[in-house]
């Protein structure tokens, strides 16, 4: 697992209170699903900035955003494009030492492959950066995990799995980190939701805004620059993997197919639910909490 004095470890539930009006998802359905944004943009101000970086290299999205933003992060399961993102970083570093630091936020799920916990130990070797760890709330391992929610929680309730697993951690790291904006991994070419994705995106749920540098870039120029650069990768890559998340939700690709063919094969589902509305969660348990009543009043 990943633990060292460049990393830092939070398994601990926020609270309502913790996050003002931020919607708590699973606790209550009642609560506000808006927080405040520490950074306010108008919508013509946005379509504004996207014009002006739909264009521009990533290097220099990457370059504008460490000023632009402040409290900016970079969310990434280590994925090549995420990689990618931390040797560009590296790389401006160079050119302005006395910046701002971007550290990296890391949800582990405890259900990752152990070839991206070694992964992990080699970015931080290599580029010394800072790693925030979010677990899910009040577990440090899968053995306390299924203790909680039973073994195979992601095939019994994935939607549960999501929220625990991933959406709850990243919503406090926002909270506890005071995350102001975050870059993405994200590509406009990974297909399904994100066909469609811009530059800067405002994510009014969770008040922050999300930075996808690599939006119009391919898989294949992702790969280029990994060669180019010798940045370190996943070795599940050269077993014909191509996006990697979860061991029990993760397939190696065929030839022709897509990119994130291998996650989630044969379910209609796309995404983890970190890049869902945090609103469907809190719908979701409404549903859940009257079906339960429904079968308590037939009982």
């Amino acid at each position: 697992m990943v633990d060292d004095s460049r990393t830092e470890t939070s398994s601990q539930l926020s609270s309502p209170a913790d996050h003002g009006s931020v919607d708590s998802g699973f606790v209550s359905p009642n609560l506000s699903t808006v927080s405040l944004p520490r950074i306010t943009l108008t919508q013509p101000h946005l379509q504004h900035l996207n014009k002006q970086l739909e264009s521009m290299h990533p290097r220099d999205v990457l370059r504008f955003c460490r000023i632009f933003f402040p409290n900016l992060y970079q969310s990434t399961a280590f994925g090549l494009t995420g990689l990618v993102t931390v040797d560009m970083l590296s790389k401006l570093d160079k050119e302005s030492p006395n910046a701002q630091p971007i550290d990296l936020i890391f949800l582990d799920t405890l259900y990752h492959f152990q070839e991206t916990y070694d992964l992990v130990e080699r970015v931080k070797a290599r580029y010394n950066v800072k790693v925030h760890v979010f677990k899910p709330a009040d577990v440090d391992n899968v053995q306390e995990f299924e203790a909680l929610y039973g073994e195979k929680l992601y095939e019994a309730s994935a939607d549960l799995y999501d929220w625990i697993a991933k959406v709850e951690p990243l919503q406090r790291a926002y909270a506890d980190l005071k995350v102001a904006a975050v870059l993405t991994g994200r590509r406009r070419s990974q297909g399904g939701q994100r066909g469609s994705l811009p530059v800067l995106e405002l994510d009014d749920e969770r008040g922050v805004v999300k930075i996808n540098p690599f939006a119009n870039w391919s898989f294949a120029q992702v790969k280029e620059y990994v060669a180019e650069h010798d940045v370190p990768y996943n070795a599940l890559l050269d077993r014909g993997y191509k996006s990697v998340g979860d061991w029990h939700s993760t397939v190696p690709v065929a030839e022709g197919e897509d990119e994130r063919a291998g996650r989630w094969k044969g379910q209609a589902k796309t995404e983890c639910g970190i890049h869902n509305k945090q609103s469907r969660y809190a719908q979701w348990l409404v549903q859940q909490a009257a079906r339960q009543q429904g079968q308590e009043v037939q009982a």
